[in-house]
């Protein structure tokens, strides 16, 4: 069984993602990792090349910045670096800048995948979700922040990145996936303030139109964590090794009141529901658990 790592990046060092943890912490299970770099304003090529494993394949894009429709752009640049991953590879793992696999599944994430190596109906692997939010010690606890999602993928080229890159389709039908125990560590949410501010004025061109863009640049210079916050609950586990060195060099605190619940009626009840029963209603899913 070959498995093949692939992700895209640009302005890594401008935007801090953890990129660098991000590929570390698959590259145990991975044979090779796809790293497709966009045209940056900064050293995110030498941030890359400072990784030093032979796993890691270098390739270049440029970005077609006119591409503004939902985010569109950013399946564009998944489906580039997918197509670099070597023909004879049986899984391809997807990860983004910003995404990183705690070492602990690592186990789980290779048996799941030899078990269905030799059934094809299974197009991929389903991955739960912890969105943490604004430090290390949150994540976001409601519906907001989607739950799950496609990170492994078979080595089909006929498997595309769906809307935005949150997930993929095969011939634009969604793929038949099986649900592992294993998590994906989102750190999005986690930056700088002002770096997390920048990064959205710049970021959001790619969802809208010049003037909505304009906006988000009027903006406080600081981005507001307490304002943007929802319902969030303290973290008490452990973060992946290749976080510690990141989460020890935090320089910002945030007071967070985790009693407080930002909510409309409708999302009230929904958040309640479930929590009493573990179901989560009328959620959005771009694929099918077989």
């Amino acid at each position: 069984m070959k498995i093949s790592g692939f992700t895209f990046v640009r302005n890594a060092i401008k935007y801090d993602y953890p990129v660098v943890e991000s590929i570390t912490s698959i590259l145990p299970v991975v044979d090779e990792f796809i790293v497709s770099i966009g045209n940056s304003e900064d050293n995110t090529l030498q941030l890359i090349e400072s990784i030093a494993s032979p796993k890691i394949k270098i390739t270049h894009s440029v970005w077609d910045d006119t591409i503004r429709a939902g985010g569109r752009i950013l399946a564009v640049e998944t489906d580039k670096a997918f197509s670099h991953v070597s023909p004879d590879s049986d899984w391809a793992f997807y990860l983004q800048a910003d995404e990183v696999v705690h070492e602990k599944y690592h186990e789980t994430i290779l048996k799941e995948a030899k078990k269905y190596l030799d059934t094809p109906k299974v197009e991929g692997l389903l991955f739960r979700y912890l969105h943490f939010y604004g430090t290390y010690d949150y994540i976001g606890d409601t519906r907001r922040w989607y739950n799950r999602e496609i990170r492994i993928i078979r080595n089909d080229k006929n498997i595309r990145a769906y809307r935005d890159a949150q997930g993929f389709r095969k011939n634009n039908q969604k793929l038949n996936v099986k649900l592992i125990d294993a998590y994906i560590y989102h750190y999005g949410w986690v930056k700088d303030p002002q770096k997390q501010k920048h990064k959205i004025e710049d970021s959001h061109i790619f969802w809208s139109n010049d003037q909505q863009a304009q906006f988000q640049k009027e903006q406080p210079e600081l981005f507001d964590y307490l304002q943007d916050a929802d319902v969030l609950k303290k973290f008490e586990e452990t973060h992946p090794q290749v976080m510690q060195k990141r989460i020890g060099e935090k320089n910002w605190d945030i007071p967070f009141d985790l009693s407080r619940k930002k909510l409309s009626f409708k999302d009230s009840i929904l958040y309640f529901i479930e929590k009493k029963t573990g179901k989560r209603l009328f959620d959005y899913k771009n694929y099918r658990i077989i």
